[in-house]
């Protein structure tokens, strides 16, 4: 895999991601759960990348909590692979070196 050769597989999803992508139906997430199980799922939120994030998100006047964190996450010199980029694009706008690419 690509991504893999360069060192940037596999993605760290912060819980507080699987609120927004996940549904409790165990047939439309499966999918979802099948590309998580490849993905290192952290349950661990500095305060200063919730610091991090608010101020993002002030910045940019727009996101939600959960965008904001993720481009927060990334900082610096990292990617942000989404179907969804409006939001992420305005908040790694104020972000330090962060790319939003679309998956």
């Amino acid at each position: 895999m690509v991504l893999a050769r360069q060192g940037i597989w596999p993605p760290v999803v912060p819980t507080v991601v699987l609120v927004e992508c996940l549904s409790g139906r165990p047939q439309h997430d499966a999918v979802t759960n099948r590309f998580l199980k490849t993905c290192d799922v952290t349950e661990d939120l500095p305060d200063h990348l919730a610091r991090r994030a608010g101020a993002l998100r002030a910045s940019a006047q727009r996101g939600s909590a959960v965008d904001a964190l993720v481009v927060a996450m990334a900082e610096p010199g990292g990617s942000v692979l989404t179907g969804d980029t409006g939001d992420l694009r305005a908040l790694a706008a104020h972000a330090d070196d962060v790319a939003v690419v679309r998956a």
